[in-house]
């Protein structure tokens, strides 16, 4: 059967095309392929160059990767953190005619890392308590849409930094299944495996001596049970509210608005006797902040990234002229262009604080030095710096200071620790 390729973009499979196919994936010669690191696959896995692309190759059979594909596509559409499916290919013969197996190709996540590389330098217990917040928080999203995802683990993720905390993104799902809705009895399975997955795995890094000696293996398995739990409680829960109190609901939106859900609609039913009020939130989707930086500025950054952003963006917006003091606290002019007619609507202002604020402050950290820290991150990173700086000096020492101590003192010494980068 003659080489054949599925891709999601018409411009891919030429770009493909140069790779070398009729070649074992394991057997591909060195200048074809990116130094980046790579976690526990039970297949062979490979990262490659395909034009200006970074991509993931993973050989497999042909059933499983056109299943796994698919439902890549499907969590694409559904707004998943997950990696991105480019192709699937098929035919693959070698030199001598013999098939090899098909490959799935997906782009590869910039700036993430499997977790095995996270600990090659011991991480502390608090970290690792972000990691399952971050585990939590897509394993969550994912039963939300309908997925069962049938093998959660630390290897089967992916970790990008976002704001002090991780963003998890699901990087293998052959073993998954979507439906319109989960019953509690998927829901439970698929926590009960992340707990089993979670510890095993977490118990190998002890016996390698890369474990943190404060951290019980068993003990952060059942965390992902604990934590998963409380944010599912959170968003799924049923309120019943004092009859007037609607205020209660407005304040159950704004926590969820919080955590970083959206509200697509609610469902209100009065009791018989007139005196309470059942109110139960739908919650369709995360990235809140994100969806609201995104309308505003055209960044498209982590959740985090975007709350962090949007918060010194509208700290920079009440110093402004045109913000009149009659207007609505920053926060509500985010949502709302009402206030007084002369004052520049909330898009104007975020367009100013992009071009004279943000882009600038970036660029003046040099590239060489940023390793793959992403321009929200490096901003996150910058504000950080200046909180620090300005406790250090009890006044507010300013961005400029603030970017040029950080070039000096932080980023020299830091870099002995980043992940490795993708080279041009």
């Amino acid at each position: 059967m003659a080489l054949q390729i599925s891709a999601t973009n018409p411009e891919h499979p030429a770009l493909l095309l140069e790779l070398p196919w009729a070649v074992p994936l394991e057997e591909w010669p060195e200048e074809y392929l990116v130094p980046l690191p790579r976690g526990i696959s039970r297949h062979v896995v490979r990262y490659a160059r395909a034009g200006d692309e970074v991509i993931a190759v993973k050989e497999l059979a042909e059933r499983p990767a056109l299943r796994e594909y698919e439902l890549l596509r499907d969590l694409d559409r559904l707004g998943i953190p997950a990696v991105d499916p480019l192709a699937v290919i098929t035919g693959r013969t070698d030199r001598e005619g013999a098939p090899l197996e098909p490959v799935l190709v997906t782009r590869h996540l910039r700036g993430s890392l499997p977790y095995r590389s996270m600990f090659e330098t011991t991480m502390r217990p608090a970290t690792m308590h972000r990691l399952m917040d971050a585990l939590a928080v897509l394993l969550v999203r994912l039963h939300l849409a309908g997925f069962a995802w049938g093998d959660c683990s630390l290897s089967n993720t992916l970790f990008r930094r976002d704001a002090g905390a991780y963003a998890a993104y699901l990087v293998d799902a052959e073993t998954g299944d979507l439906h319109p809705r989960l019953s509690p009895g998927q829901r439970e399975y698929d926590l009960d495996l992340a707990r089993v997955n979670i510890s095993g795995e977490l118990l190998d890094l002890e016996a390698s001596g890369a474990l943190h000696p404060s951290v019980d293996p068993v003990e952060f398995g059942h965390e992902i049970c604990t934590r998963y739990g409380g944010l599912w409680q959170e968003l799924t829960r049923t309120s019943v509210y004092p009859v007037g109190k609607y205020h209660y609901m407005e304040r159950r939106i704004r926590r969820l608005n919080d955590l970083g859900f959206d509200v697509a609609e609610m469902q209100i039913e009065h009791s018989s006797n007139g005196d309470t009020v059942t109110f139960v939130p739908k919650v369709v989707d995360a990235g809140h902040h994100q969806r609201q930086l995104l309308r505003l500025t055209g960044l498209d950054t982590e959740e985090n990234q975007a709350r962090r952003l949007l918060g010194d963006l509208e700290s920079w917006m009440a110093t402004q002229d045109d913000y009149a003091p009659g207007d609505p606290p920053p926060s509500s002019r985010l949502r709302s262009s009402r206030g007084d007619p002369h004052a520049a609507r909330p898009e104007v202002l975020a367009h100013r604080w992009i071009r004279d604020v943000f882009r600038p402050t970036v660029r003046a950290v040099p590239l060489e030095l940023r390793g793959t820290m992403d321009p929200a991150e490096i901003y996150h990173e910058l504000l950080e710096h200046r909180w620090y700086l300005s406790e250090q000096a009890q006044h507010d020492i300013g961005l400029d200071t603030a970017v040029e101590d950080y070039i000096a003192h932080v980023l020299p010494k830091a870099r002995a620790t980043l992940e490795p980068t993708t080279p041009d």
